[in-house]
């Protein structure tokens, strides 16, 4: 077991197949750890989360904790750590909020939902831009953008319980590997069911228990953070793209991704593309 000295604040976003931290180990600063994309389980304490694209993770000071990555597979991840004296500025607001009670709750995984995957996305990036590139401002505009993040996460967990620790299921995993390498085919949960030999009863159950996602909501998220990806860098059509990342019709495509990121196809290009 490792302990880790932090710096005040930290921030980064990267695409990896491995840790490079992978065994125990604690720190002396809150964690914040948002999967962009792929699968991972967590052992924090004696609890173990099998988290997805769309969850985020809290961690609390001194609590061990482990990544394992079970498939070798490329995934992608912000990482957030800040001490409490980071935000000691805003001591009065925190007393009346009390932002740190999430992360003492022993429930430490979040499902965030499509649009609420973009905005936390649009912090964490707006954060790292100012990391890297400071002016005057940026220590000030970092702290609110924070304390934007924890107040949004504090709203979140009074609204209802966090997802819960489980067992983590091994076929699930092996289905996920499945949907990632396969996103851009005709996927249904006929087809998947027929392919693991599950009922399809039985293979709902069981993914919403190990991710906190239906099969198809996920299927959905992948599908959309790809095309997101492709009407930010490159030059294809909307149809095109809908039909690379395995949408059958762009109507069924304009509607899915309205409702995961909150605008169509075309604005959302259309406002990238004048960052």
């Amino acid at each position: 077991m490792k302990f880790y000295e932090s710096e005040p604040f930290h921030i980064s976003r990267e695409r990896k197949t491995h840790s490079c931290i992978p065994s125990d180990h604690y720190h002396d600063a809150y964690e914040i750890l948002y999967v962009v994309s792929g699968e991972l389980y967590y052992f924090i304490g004696d609890r173990t989360y099998q988290v997805v694209g769309g969850v985020l993770l809290l961690i609390d000071m001194n609590d061990v904790h482990r990544l394992v990555n079970s498939n070798g597979a490329m995934y992608e991840r912000v990482t957030l750590l800040f001490k409490k004296e980071f935000l000691q500025s805003f001591a009065t607001a925190m007393k009346e909020i009390d932002p740190f009670a999430c992360f003492h709750s022993g429930s430490n995984a979040v499902k965030l939902r499509g649009q609420e995957q973009n905005f936390i996305e649009n912090l964490c990036d707006r954060m790292i831009r100012e990391n890297t590139d400071p002016s005057p401002q940026s220590e000030l505009y970092v702290k609110l953008l924070l304390m934007e993040m924890l107040i949004f996460i504090k709203r979140k967990w009074d609204k209802g319980p966090f997802i819960e620790s489980n067992r983590s299921h091994g076929q699930v995993s092996q289905i996920i590997n499945y949907i990632h390498e396969n996103y851009n085919r005709r996927l249904t949960l006929d087809d998947i069911s027929r392919r693991f030999y599950l009922s399809q009863s039985h293979l709902s159950r069981i993914f919403k228990e190990s991710t906190g996602f239906t099969l198809i909501e996920y299927i959905n998220s992948i599908r959309v953070k790809e095309a997101s990806t492709m009407l930010k860098n490159s030059k294809l059509t909307v149809s095109e793209i809908a039909e690379i990342v395995g949408f059958e019709s762009l109507t069924h495509f304009g509607r899915i991704f309205k409702g995961i990121v909150g605008v169509p196809p075309l604005k959302y290009r259309k406002m990238n593309q004048s960052l």
